[in-house]
């Protein structure tokens, strides 16, 4: 039991906004720009993998009885090389500036790096690192007045189950027991859950310093996942990781079909609408109108935000999609009071991703942001420079969406 408590103890105290929390993420700092280092998510003094002083990364892997080694970054492949020591190395390409997702490849085998934490990404565990960025000192751990990472668990009816959630409740809300605040619903992407936001995203840090600098009015974060089904209703299949590069079959042999599986939120939306929020609301000090209610989310979470705000206009005023699609006037027409309840309409993109023409549903975002603006719907697009379908372009997403928040 003492373990036990032990073990919940340091978990609560590395998420907490107001210590020394996410250790690789808040040690990393923008200063670190241009100079050689480990990744700061390595585990005791591991050196490797080293972020090199232009923002290419040199893995090391020991593994001397494996005939192939690949590490994969962001879901492509390299070939490592082998050393008589046994050890496969591979120094990459420089990344973008910002947290990469990768893992090892042995002899066809997924393999979770041991010498770096392991974080949640294309739905299995994965390593870590973080390219710093000259400007990313907005997500820098700061000495400002911080806010706190809750772990809660709440009931829901529909699924009829216990659901794991991550709040973050601004600086000020313990000492201020009489203030009420707006909340934001924020979602994760595919194959992601509830902790990405916190332990990728610093949706607590680039809080805690918008607030700091008068930039953002404070409020409440609600960090769900959108998995939810009811008794009798079956989940998609595991997702088989399978790397981008991979092409084992020949030129004229076709591989075989993987199978599609239909995203539906249904099941989520009466989650949110009758569990969810009603449990925030009762739970914490909340402005429970539709007026101080947000909902974004990234890729998939984009999906989930728009589904959920465009059934229930009545709850969201504020709507952000980041790299999950965009809203066009046929969806506003649809929407009976949108025109009239909706104060705000967020898109955002990565650079790359309107390069490769990655745009998810709803058509052209820029061309909808402005059909928006014409109708007299404020509405903002942003794009995240040099940037792909990665956290940066998130975090920055959060960023520009938080000032405009409950204004």
């Amino acid at each position: 039991m003492r373990k036990t408590l032990l073990f919940v103890f340091l978990y609560v105290f590395l998420i907490s906004g107001t210590c020394l929390a996410q250790t690789g993420q808040v040690l990393v700092s923008s200063s670190l720009a241009g100079t050689a280092h480990p990744s700061p998510y390595n585990l005791y003094g591991a050196t490797y993998p080293r972020i090199e002083a232009d923002s290419r990364v040199t893995f090391r892997f020991e593994a001397p009885d494996a005939q192939k080694v690949q590490v994969a970054i962001a879901n492509v492949p390299f070939d490592m090389v082998k050393g008589e020591d046994g050890v496969w190395t591979y120094t990459s390409e420089p990344q973008d500036k910002g947290y990469h997702n990768y893992w090892m490849i042995v002899d066809g085998a997924i393999v979770i790096d041991p010498a770096t934490n392991a974080f949640i990404g294309y739905s299995h565990m994965c390593n870590g690192f973080e390219i710093p960025d000259p400007e990313g000192g907005f997500y820098d751990l700061k000495d400002v007045p911080h806010g706190q990472v809750l772990i809660e668990n709440y009931f829901s009816k529909v699924t009829e189950s216990w659901r794991h959630i991550f709040v973050y409740t601004p600086p000020g809300y313990e000492t201020n027991p009489l203030t009420r605040y707006p909340v934001l619903y924020l979602q994760h992407g595919g194959g992601e859950d509830e902790r990405v936001w916190i332990e990728m995203g610093r949706t607590n840090l680039i809080l805690d310093n918008l607030i700091a600098e008068g930039k953002a009015k404070p409020f409440i974060v609600v960090m769900e996942t959108s998995a939810a089904y009811k008794p009798g209703e079956l989940p998609p299949q595991p997702f088989r990781p399978r790397p981008a590069g991979e092409r084992q079959a020949g030129q004229d042999e076709q591989p075989a079909p993987r199978p599609r599986f239909r995203f539906t939120f249904d099941t989520y939306k009466e989650v949110m609408v009758n569990d969810l929020i009603p449990f925030i609301d009762a739970r914490f000090r909340t402005l429970s109108d539709q007026p101080n209610r947000a909902m974004s989310g990234l890729s998939m979470g984009g999906m989930v935000t728009r589904q959920v705000t465009l059934a229930n206009i009545d709850k969201f005023a504020y709507i952000g999609l980041f790299s999950g699609g965009s809203i066009s006037m046929d969806d506003v027409n649809k929407a009976p009071g949108f025109k009239e309840k909706v104060k705000l309409v967020f898109v955002s993109y990565g650079s790359r991703e309107l390069e490769n023409r990655r745009m998810g549903f709803g058509g052209d975002p820029k061309a909808n942001t402005e059909a928006l603006k014409e109708a007299g719907i404020s509405s903002h697009f942003y794009v995240s420079p040099l940037t792909a379908h990665e956290w940066q372009s998130w975090r920055r997403s959060l960023y520009e969406f938080a000032p405009l928040l409950f204004q």
